[in-house]
């Protein structure tokens, strides 16, 4: 990405925005959620570019935003197309891994995108083959490696399928263009 002060803006931006579709969503008693990615059903499908939008609280819109911004923020430094690419692996894989193999329940949350984000940052460094990439890629393992247990079955109210099939998204992204 160009600069930083346009890597900042466009993830505040997204953050001002998500804020604002949760406060439209609790002023219209979470009504915002029948947007959500419900697995199998046809009519749900479209839904997977607006689950990741949507949140069934503040303080779920709260877990999952810091550390997407974060995460975004590392992804824009391998360039604009790999983090376009990378966005739109977790947004994709993540979205029809959750719609073909999800539990029968409304999915929705930006946590697909974080652990999509994750998973490319955890692999990239080490596709990239330089050292500056590496050390983001080892900072974001050592002090984030714990949410790896957040793509097993933890919670019948949190969605371990958008965790799982994020992260592979993200992993495939830095598998295939990390490199370039």
């Amino acid at each position: 990405m160009k600069s930083l002060s346009m890597q900042i803006r466009i993830i505040l931006t997204l953050g001002a925005l998500l804020i604002l579709i949760e406060v439209a969503n609790l002023l219209t008693g979470n009504s915002l959620n029948a947007f959500g990615v419900v697995p199998r059903s046809l009519g749900h499908l479209p839904f997977i570019f607006t689950a990741p939008f949507l949140h069934g609280t503040p303080t779920h819109l709260m877990a999952n935003l810091l550390p997407l911004m974060l995460f975004m923020w590392l992804t824009m430094q391998w360039g604009k197309r790999t983090f376009i690419i990378a966005t739109l692996c977790a947004l994709l894989i993540g979205g029809l891994g959750v719609w073909v193999f999800g539990r029968s329940a409304t999915h929705i949350g930006a946590s697909g995108m974080v652990y999509g984000y994750f998973g490319f940052l955890v692999l990239a460094g080490f596709r990239s083959n330089k050292i500056r990439y590496l050390l983001i890629s080892l900072v974001v393992a050592a002090l984030y490696g714990g949410m790896l247990v957040g793509v097993l079955p933890t919670s019948k109210f949190i969605s371990f399928e958008y965790h799982l099939f994020g992260f592979l998204g993200g992993l495939f992204a830095a598998w295939h263009w990390a490199r370039k």
